[in-house]
């Protein structure tokens, strides 16, 4: 990783004689490949929903999950216990490992276990916006993004002074610190963001799932998050950037049985170095490398049944983690003539081990070339089309080729169409692969990919109404997915391993967005979203992927008053899960409202209240099977944010 790094900054110190032409606003950077990624994705097919930090702000959200949870049409984000915790995620129907995690392009998805998404460690009061781009998005980001991409953008790089602080309490012991700075001074730029949150945490089981051997019985976060980024314009054409993440968390993870004490204590690195370079008007590139380093000790004592004061040590501060580092690198060239050409490499590198689930340590590497062409209007007026292919050479897996087609035709200037296919796959983890653990799994070396195809359309467009403005959209799409892998019984090992199975997982399912701004003071989006989920041949949703969902974002934000309010609704249909027979956990609504008074006029100093779950409703958000202190297996249910308070203050400067 070192010499990754030392080339990349070897390269822009080569090219310090360069001319530029490359714009940076005062927020928003542009003129940058990596950067432009999703933007450009949306222009040719894809849909690309952003969340703004404005919006996180106004939301009075804590945590990326809880941010995503609420903003995004078709994406279920359904937190174990509430903030800085694991999630069940499932976006257009799909299973949580399908979904691929970055943060400023850099890939977070855990390398161990697939059904882990990193939401546990990001706060989201350093998030400049976060991009989450549907369907198969594996031509340009890889293994795993095979329902949508969900890429994370931190605080950016800004021409003039700029920050904000803010403090942060709730009614289950929250506590809230933040704050970011950001400058230029020349040519050089950087940006400084930290935040420290902080819960004793609620109860997250139902009164009657708890086992009198469960005596820690509130469920808490403790996380601190550090990040710096530094940007030098060499010339007027080139940029070199570095930026570095440290996150420290403490996140309590308990049962409702036998537990004394349980916690994951995470330490996390995020290192990325990186040179943009416009080479001409014709040809624009970028070359970056990337580690990224993820340790957690496991504790956990347990009560003993029958003994009251002994405790049994089942895990001391028992390592796993994983380290992944690669490089990317991206050119585009322009000729004109109507069409544009995109090449690329992608070169992952990864180790990790686990001594709680018995994972020995293991190194895997995986070489991608890939490459698009696309068209642009001065081809066929108000039609973009684009088509591409990617060949990935992993160490440990046979290699595989996928492509995607994606465009779009503006038919008025007010009714548009678009549509996206392509194919997609996603490589076993650790756990699949390796894991020993004789009384219950071991994983299956001689897995194959997990191999899928999709088909995403869309007809949307605005209607002009005075000072009202309607957008809406239609949504269709279907999935299918070959050789899934899953959990099966092998009589000749006495436990349950990993197959992949023989029929096809057909996903099918359809969404409508409409939005509305009245006048620059109200705004309303609304969406609903359904899908089946099924194994052919069987007419059963697969488990933990919602039927339906609707939500609801209203806000009222005059610029004229020193007020603002909003009101989100999240209603999740039905959601199964096979435990002790089929259960049923989803069928709830989630109402949250909040307000933000600007005390001055310049709106610099804001006050922020929000009640999360205002009519306190009882709902699950994950089912498993535990066993009762009598030794009777029984099923449990994890308890979804009961209601709670939420007070900050927060001071913006350099508006």
């Amino acid at each position: 990783m070192r010499s990754l790094l030392f080339g990349a900054c070897s390269a822009a110190a080569l090219c310090a004689g360069m001319p530029a032409h490359a714009q940076i606003g005062d927020v928003i950077i542009t003129g940058y490949l990596e950067e432009e990624l999703p933007q450009e994705l949306a222009r040719y097919g894809a849909r690309v929903e952003t969340v703004t930090a404005e919006e996180i702000l106004n939301g009075g959200y804590v945590d990326a999950a809880s941010a995503l949870q609420n903003q995004v049409p078709g994406l279920y984000i359904a937190p174990l216990s509430g903030p800085f915790d694991y999630v069940d995620a499932s976006y257009q129907g799909s299973r949580v490992t399908e979904l691929l995690w970055l943060v400023d392009g850099v890939r977070m998805n855990n390398r161990l276990y697939s059904t882990t998404p990193p939401t546990d460690t990001i706060p989201a009061h350093m998030i400049e916006r976060i991009e989450v781009i549907e369907a198969g998005q594996a031509l340009f980001y890889g293994t795993t993004a095979v329902a949508g991409a969900i890429n994370i953008v931190t605080k950016e790089f800004s021409d003039t002074p700029d920050g904000a602080i803010s403090l942060g309490a709730g009614s289950f012991g929250e506590r809230h610190i933040n704050g970011y700075f950001r400058d230029s001074i020349g040519p050089h730029q950087f940006v400084i963001y930290g935040s420290s949150d902080q819960a004793d945490g609620f109860r997250p089981f139902r009164k009657a799932d708890y086992q009198p051997s469960a005596t820690d019985r509130e469920r808490g976060y403790d996380a601190v998050s550090l990040g710096i980024k530094y940007g030098v314009n060499i010339g007027e054409d080139a940029r070199f950037s570095v930026s570095y993440q440290h996150t420290d968390t403490t996140n309590d993870y308990i049962r409702p049985f036998l537990i004394a004490e349980g916690h994951n204590d995470r330490d996390e690195e995020v290192l990325s170095a990186k040179l943009d370079w416009t080479v001409s008007d014709q040809i624009q590139l970028f070359i970056k490398g990337y580690y990224h380093d993820w340790d957690t000790a496991f504790t956990e004592v347990d009560n003993v049944i029958g003994s009251p004061g002994t405790l049994d040590v089942v895990s001391d501060g028992d390592f796993w983690g994983f380290e992944d580092y690669g490089l990317n690198a991206l050119a585009k060239y322009a000729p004109g003539g109507g069409f544009e050409f995109y090449a690329g490499y992608d070169y992952q590198t990864y180790s990790g081990e686990d001594q709680v689930f018995l994972i020995a340590p293991q190194n895997e590497s995986v070489h991608a070339p890939f490459a698009q062409i696309r068209t642009t209007d001065d081809l066929i007026p108000n039609v973009v089309l684009s088509a591409g292919v990617r060949h990935n050479i992993p160490s440990d897996a046979e290699s595989s080729t996928v492509w995607n087609v994606s465009g779009r035709w503006d038919i008025t200037p007010n009714l548009f169409a678009r549509a996206t296919g392509g194919t997609a796959f996603r490589l076993p983890d650790a756990y699949e692969l390796y894991v020993v653990d004789p009384c219950c799994e071991q994983g299956n070396p001689n897995l194959d990919p997990e191999r899928s195809y999709n088909i995403n359309g869309s007809v949307g467009g605005t209607v002009p109404m005075g000072s009202v403005t309607l957008t809406w959209e239609a949504v269709g799409y279907l999935r299918n997915i070959e050789d899934m892998i899953e959990i099966v019984f092998d009589p000749d090992l006495g436990v349950d391993t990993f197959a992949n199975s023989g029929p096809t997982v057909k996903v099918r399912g359809g969404e409508l967005i409409v939005g509305a701004e009245f006048d620059n003071v109200f705004s309303a989006n609304l969406s609903y979203s359904f899908n089946s989920s099924e194994t052919e041949g069987t007419n059963v949703q697969r488990p933990d992927v919602p039927e339906s969902m609707f939500k609801a974002i209203l806000d009222y934000h005059p610029m004229d008053l020193p007020f603002g309010a909003s009101v989100t609704v999240n209603h999740i249909g039905d959601v199964y899960r096979s435990a002790l027979g089929i259960q049923q956990y989803g069928d709830y609504t989630v109402v949250d409202v909040g307000a933000r008074v600007f005390i001055d006029p310049e709106r610099r100093h804001r006050i922020g209240v929000k009640v999360q779950n205002l009519f306190d409703e009882e709902y699950a958000t994950r089912v498993r099977v535990g066993e009762t202190d009598g030794g009777a297996d029984y099923v449990y249910r994890f308890r979804g944010m009961p209601q709670s308070f939420y007070l900050n203050y927060t001071y913006q400067f350099g508006m």
